[in-house]
């Protein structure tokens, strides 16, 4: 049962690789304008839309990342190197009437100095830019540097007021986001490679279906199965089956995940990996209390039984809360997010009906047995008590 959930997580990863650059392709624009090609970006939630012109070496570029109207989003390409420093870029932010302009300025270092400016290459016409439903979209023609379709491609966001360009983040995706194009194929490589983005998702499907899904159903068996007696002892073997098969599935993202941070030089999402480690300490605790499940009739079997619920619905509960840091993390398209509140939504309303049905069941027995136990239960064979 392992292998084939892990066969349908990697199936869910690449209709989510295909989901995304469906939606990358129906993008559609103000003006009207339409692209040839397009690659949705693997951080900041961009998405670079473009057509190559080979007869002449330009291309027409849309930039679009979702931002706050008053953050400021940014593209460009640096000739010299793959880091943002040196960089010709194009910024787009908004003035305090809402009007939406571009700058463009070439990144000296760090610590630009953000004078209007000519760039490293051809700007053939004057860029625009405008910002709908919390999306800013940068358009420009541009001639390609040394008439090459491969380029070294940047791009940013970060927060600001009244048209003032803030600093952006230092860690996590706003370090990431480099890559080098190929405008012709499409094809990209570079520091947020698709190979990276790839294990990510795998990594982010994997404890999503683990201890996001798997783990919780199995928890529901044994709360609300166990109390039908034709479903005894079969509760029993679904609830294991169900766990380790999610313990299983989680160990593997934990593991992607660990593999992934230490990849990530300078990059600690601090949240995030704790909580991780104590899922993973939680569930193994729950994986070898199975070995010490005292007998039904053992004086201890009770407390082993608040040891072993208590840990299970804390971590199913960090779960649920470390899904959420992972999605805000990864940024995938919304409908991932909604997508998981949907199922958790499903699940909690499943329970609540389970609930309500076995409290019934229970009740009703407690009756039938209190009625049975009383010395007026029953009648001799005279008719009398």
């Amino acid at each position: 049962m392992a292998w084939q959930l892990l066969a349908g997580v990697l199936l869910l990863q690449l209709a989510a690789s295909a989901a995304g650059q469906q939606q990358c392709l129906s993008a559609t624009f103000q003006n009207g304008q339409t692209f040839l090609k397009c690659n949705p970006l693997p951080v900041l939630g961009a998405s670079l839309h473009w057509t190559h012109h080979a007869e002449n070496g330009t291309a027409d570029v849309a930039f679009r990342a979702p931002q706050q109207s008053s953050g400021w989003v940014a593209w460009g390409i640096n000739t010299r190197g793959t880091t943002m420093p040196g960089s010709s870029v194009f910024i787009a932010s908004q003035d305090g009437s809402g009007a939406v302009s571009v700058l463009m300025t070439v990144l000296e270092n760090t610590s630009p100095s953000l004078t209007n400016g000519s760039l490293s290459f051809d700007v053939l016409s004057p860029p625009t830019a405008d910002y709908t439903n919390g999306v800013y979209t940068i358009f420009a023609t541009i001639a390609l540097p040394n008439n090459s379709t491969t380029q070294n491609t940047v791009w940013q966001a970060g927060p600001g007021s009244t048209g003032n360009v803030g600093q952006h983040a230092t860690s996590g995706p706003n370090v990431q986001s480099m890559l080098r194009l190929d405008f012709s194929s499409g094809q990209s490589t570079g520091t947020a490679s698709n190979s990276r983005l790839h294990r990510r998702n795998i990594h982010g499907i994997l404890n999503a279906v683990s201890w996001g899904i798997l783990i919780p159903v199995g928890a529901m068996i044994a709360r609300y199965l166990r109390v039908f007696e034709a479903a005894d002892p079969a509760w029993f073997y679904l609830h294991i089956t169900c766990q380790l098969s999610g313990y299983i599935l989680g160990v593997a993202g934990w593991a992607l995940g660990l593999k992934l941070g230490s990849e990530s030089k300078g990059i600690t999402y601090s949240a995030h990996r704790n909580i991780g480690i104590a899922i993973f300490c939680l569930a193994t605790l729950q994986v070898f209390a199975l070995l010490l499940r005292p007998d039904k009739k053992n004086k201890y079997r009770f407390y082993w039984n608040i040891y072993h619920h208590s840990v299970g619905y804390s971590a199913i509960v960090l779960a649920a809360v470390n899904i959420f840091k992972g999605l805000d993390i990864l940024k995938p398209a919304s409908g991932w997010k909604r997508s998981y509140i949907a199922i958790l939504a499903t699940l909690a309303g499943v329970a609540l009906l389970l609930e309500a049905i076995t409290w019934v069941i229970v009740l009703r027995r407690k009756k039938s047995d209190k009625s049975s136990s009383s010395p007026y239960g029953a009648t001799n064979g005279n008719g009398r008590a």
